[in-house]
């Protein structure tokens, strides 16, 4: 006989078996059903792809996606399936953007904010960039030089007292770690008219470092399958708290809010002051939620981006030492102020192709770029055409590998790609130079491309510049002996 307790759950048991039978008899016909009607089901790729984004979801989880999809399109060519409607592509082009970049939204009080990195809307980003356009341009960030020289002088106050002077010489530096730090400090001191205390404290007391790597982390892995954001970093009443970009978003209103309420009312002098003064000029566009994107995007596509390009750029040139060798030459006998200055710095010429080349063996993105397909359809070099809505996408890890564009050793580290070879007549160095530069994807292409790579390059250029002509590093690996 059976007890109440079981007599009770065996109906609840059953009725769940039933209501998942049904699910899966609905569900798998239908994504069979798509997999066989699919407008690229010409397209070769993984089997489970067909059916479902989970599996480009799961290889991005496992951190495995740049080697997974170099062995595809190895195996493939040049157009892979990686999604019931998405293809991986190994050709650059320019594509509309798509809902991946719309988990790159925050949420305040509720609401979601867009910023100009995450809207798929072309006049929405023309709207949102009309207003600050001009202060990403060259003449209005070297008007602010003086503020990276500032926090650039700041780190190498740090690294000397901690680990160079007196007592303290000889000790190994986790160089890269004080990178990140500086990084964040220059943006805090552009944006804010002030550093983020990341130097001065020697380490990530606030968490907003690691909050924002890992919500990087979510963006990445969620954007495969947008829909599920809604569900859990955008859902008020998800019982599990993922990372999102609430801190940095909570973070920057509450400086919008102290600014608003000083009494010190100057000139504009930081980012935080000019999106405070194109609000005053545009009141119909600019809002205080708009002052909040502007900073979101400036912190977060500013800091830990430019910080990630840089290191990688010291580990290559340190594990070179040739490449050494040559910049340091180059720098030694260029007459430098302390810290570098840009105009000092942009025409040295190997330092330009240093910078270039290691932008381009260590992208900031590990993801494919997605792109809409747009009316027309997209012509394949095999004939094969892509329909209208298609996802397209492309790894700028791979397009950066590219052995028809960048040469058969293209994995290597190797600056001088950039320069003018001895066999080479002018012309015809320009015209590699010029297909080299138009498959660079360091800051995106067309239209979309970011809008602070002025910004970066100028703080790129001055660090690499300060750092290799003001002290002799060495490479030190782990497990080597050396003191920590």
């Amino acid at each position: 006989m059976l007890d109440h307790q079981h007599q009770g759950e065996m109906p609840y048991t059953s009725l769940i078996v039933k209501i998942g039978g049904v699910v899966f008899a609905i569900i798998v016909p239908y994504l069979i059903f798509s997999s066989f009607t699919s407008p690229i089901q010409d397209i070769p790729g993984p089997w489970l792809a067909k059916f479902t984004d989970l599996w480009r979801l799961m290889d991005f989880y496992s951190g495995t996606q740049i080697e997974t999809q170099r062995r595809l399109h190895e195996k493939f060519g040049s157009a892979v399936r990686i999604g019931p409607n998405m293809v991986s592509l190994n050709d650059p082009a320019l594509f509309k953007t798509t809902d991946f970049y719309k988990v790159n939204d925050a949420m305040q009080n509720g609401n979601r904010i867009q910023n100009v990195f995450s809207t798929r809307d072309k006049a929405l980003h023309a709207k949102y960039m009309r207003p600050i356009h001009k202060l990403f341009s060259l003449h209005h960030i070297l008007s602010q030089e003086h503020l990276f020289s500032r926090t650039l002088m700041q780190l190498c106050q740090h690294l000397e007292e901690r680990f160079i002077d007196g007592e303290n010489t000889g000790l190994t530096c986790d160089l890269a770690q004080w990178i990140e730090f500086y990084c964040w400090d220059v943006d805090g001191e552009v944006t804010f008219g002030q550093p983020m205390g990341f130097l001065k404290a020697g380490g990530d007391e606030t968490g907003m470092i690691h909050a924002s790597e890992l919500s990087q982390r979510y963006f990445g892995i969620v954007g495969q399958m947008p829909w599920l954001d809604v569900w859990l970093g955008k859902n008020a009443r998800c019982p599990i708290k993922f990372p999102t970009f609430a801190r940095t978003a909570e973070y920057c209103a509450q400086r919008v809010a102290e600014r608003q309420a000083s009494s010190d009312k100057g000139p504009p002098i930081d980012f935080l002051d000019h999106y405070i003064e194109a609000k005053r000029l545009n009141p119909e566009t600019v809002t205080d939620n708009e002052i909040i994107r502007y900073l979101m995007i400036n912190i977060l596509a500013g800091a830990d981006t430019t910080a990630i390009v840089t290191k990688a750029i010291v580990y290559h040139v340190l594990s070179n030492p040739a490449v050494h060798s040559r910049l340091r030459d180059e720098l030694d006998t260029a007459n430098l102020s302390f810290p570098a200055i840009y105009n000092e710095t942009k025409d040295l010429t190997y330092l330009d192709a240093v910078i270039r080349e290691g932008m381009r063996i260590h992208p900031v993105l590990g993801g494919i770029v997605e792109r809409v397909v747009p009316e027309g359809g997209l012509n394949l070099p095999d004939g094969r055409v892509i329909a209208p809505g298609v996802l397209v996408g492309m790894n700028p890890w791979l397009i950066h590998r590219n052995k028809e564009i960048y040469g058969q050793d293209s994995n290597a580290f190797r600056p001088e790609r950039w320069l003018r070879h001895a066999f080479e007549t002018q012309d015809d160095y320009q015209r590699r130079l010029r297909r080299m530069k138009d498959t660079d994807f360091s800051f995106g292409a067309g239209s979309r491309a970011c809008m602070g790579k002025t910004f970066a390059l100028v703080e790129i250029f001055k660090t690499v510049a300060t750092l290799f002509h003001r002290y002799n590093v060495s490479l030190i690996l782990p497990g080597s002996g050396s003191d920590d």
